[in-house]
């Protein structure tokens, strides 16, 4: 057999390419660790403090935002910053209710240290559907930034925050929170390219007289 040496030369450089790129490859595995070490560094940044759940329950189901406090939830990292549970007028979604939620946001993709969406100075908020099914929430965007960008999926990190927030009818008191949410509970695009996003959300009842007193 005569042998080609011009075609084994060639072959050789493209070979040791093809082996170069899999090595570079990122493994879904490196990818979450990726992911874990720049939440822990920005909450090592940011100085947050992070609570425990029992911590947070015995708190009254608080987190004192002097302190920066965190409370973590199934790996979504929650602060409340505003809770009008004390108003007489407050009211929860109650379980077999449906309400709309009025919602503003900014989305800062941790990882590349940038705002990737916002619909804070925008004329009209974002609008949800938020319902409890026997204490499990569900809910849909109708309208706004989210579900144009990312669809009518609600990210699941969001839902969090339905297990103890309350709402009033006046408008200056309106419930707000941040929330650290891994990629396994955000947006598709967020799930795809396994990126943590820090969210401020706002969420308000579209129809203030929609409780009942």
């Amino acid at each position: 057999m005569k042998f080609n040496t011009f075609r084994y030369l060639f072959i050789l450089p493209v070979v040791a390419l093809l082996l170069s790129a899999c090595d570079d490859t990122v493994t879904y595995s490196e990818m979450k660790e990726k992911e874990r070490d720049a939440v822990k560094a920005f909450i090592k940044d940011k100085g947050i403090k992070v609570i425990s759940y029992n911590q947070f329950v015995d708190n009254d189901s608080t987190t004192n935002v002097k302190d920066n406090e965190f409370v973590e939830i199934d790996d979504v990292y929650m602060q409340i910053v505003n809770n009008p549970k004390d108003s007489p007028y407050a009211r929860r979604i109650n379980p077999g209710d449906t309400r709309n939620m009025l919602v503003r946001y900014s989305e800062y993709n941790i990882m590349s240290g940038e705002t990737i969406s916002l619909n804070t100075y925008m004329s009209e908020p974002d609008e949800m559907r938020v319902s409890n099914n026997s204490g499990t929430y569900s809910a849909t965007f109708t309208s706004g930034v989210m579900s144009s960008v990312y669809g009518n999926a609600v990210p699941e990190g969001w839902l969090v925050p339905f297990n103890y927030l309350y709402f009033v009818r006046n408008q200056s008191d309106i419930a707000k929170v941040i929330l650290i949410v891994p990629h396994t509970k955000g947006t598709v695009t967020a799930s795809n390219m396994v990126y943590p996003c820090l969210y401020e959300i706002t969420f308000q009842p579209e129809n203030m007289f929609d409780f009942d007193e």
